[in-house]
């Protein structure tokens, strides 16, 4: 079969359809499309394939996020064994998995926090 075969009978196909199952099918495959593409994105994000930093504001202990932390609405990142780092609420801090991802973001190193 050609592919100028294939795509008649598909023409063909389709004319002999109702129109009605014809859009709720295109509906249905769009919505399955979308829902799949929203999903593998997520689990991305949850193993930390992204390309971007970790933002995870939980209460966990330093070091078990990332590698370096920072506020919110700061402008300096910590690295955990750093007081800066202990000071930040866990409501506000972002985790990031390294020091060139947090200063990719914008932040950069507190002048006092020199230790890795």
């Amino acid at each position: 079969m050609t592919i100028a075969e294939a795509r008649e009978k598909c023409k063909v196909a389709v004319a002999k359809m109702p129109r009605d199952i014809l859009v709720i099918s295109i509906i249905v495959l769009a919505s399955s499309a979308s829902f799949g593409l929203g999903y593998l994105a997520g689990l991305d994000a949850r193993s930390g394939q992204g390309s971007g930093p970790l933002l995870e504001s939980s209460a966990t202990a330093p070091g078990t996020v990332g590698q370096v932390a920072a506020s919110k609405g700061g402008t300096k990142y910590y690295f955990p064994s750093c007081t800066g780092a202990n000071a930040i609420s866990d409501a506000n801090k972002v985790w990031f998995v390294s020091a060139d991802a947090a200063e990719a973001a914008g932040y950069t190193r507190a002048a006092n926090c020199t230790n890795n």
